[in-house]
């Protein structure tokens, strides 16, 4: 087998088993089996798919929270204030809503975060950018 031979197997795993999570799929049947569920039936096929989905659901979304929760950890609102405040235009703008997708903040605390960014001498349009941005999480 040659080394692309190799790399396909090796995506075609990552797909698969990873990506795809095929394997919890397959542990759920087990499950279902061992439990005494026919699951080539509509209720152990729908009962496969529920715990199959629900699982993946809770592993994908932890996982997302704690990577997001660890990237937001280091923008602080001062700091949010003193990266805006090197920006002009649509540079300002737009970085202004990638760093609202970013920031800790739910609509209720982003507001306070509007003002104060508007009083510091940050202009309204990178301001609102920010505050539309943290809304509509």
């Amino acid at each position: 087998m040659s080394f692309d031979g190799y790399n396909r197997e090796f995506f075609l795993f990552l797909q698969n088993q990873v990506l795809a999570m095929k394997w919890l799929n397959t542990l759920a049947g087990k499950f279902l089996v061992a439990v005494g569920v026919d699951i080539s039936s509509r209720l152990g096929g729908s009962l496969q798919f529920f715990i199959f989905d629900a699982v993946k659901i809770s592993i994908l979304l932890s996982a997302l929270i704690f990577f997001i929760s660890y990237i937001q950890s280091y923008f602080p609102p001062e700091r949010t204030k003193r990266i805006l405040g090197h920006f002009n235009g649509v540079t300002a703008n737009t970085l202004s809503a990638l760093l609202g997708t970013v920031t800790p903040f739910c609509s209720r605390s982003s507001i306070p975060l509007f003002i104060g960014f508007t009083s510091a001498g940050l202009p309204v349009g990178v301001t609102f950018s920010f505050l539309t941005t943290t809304s509509v999480r």
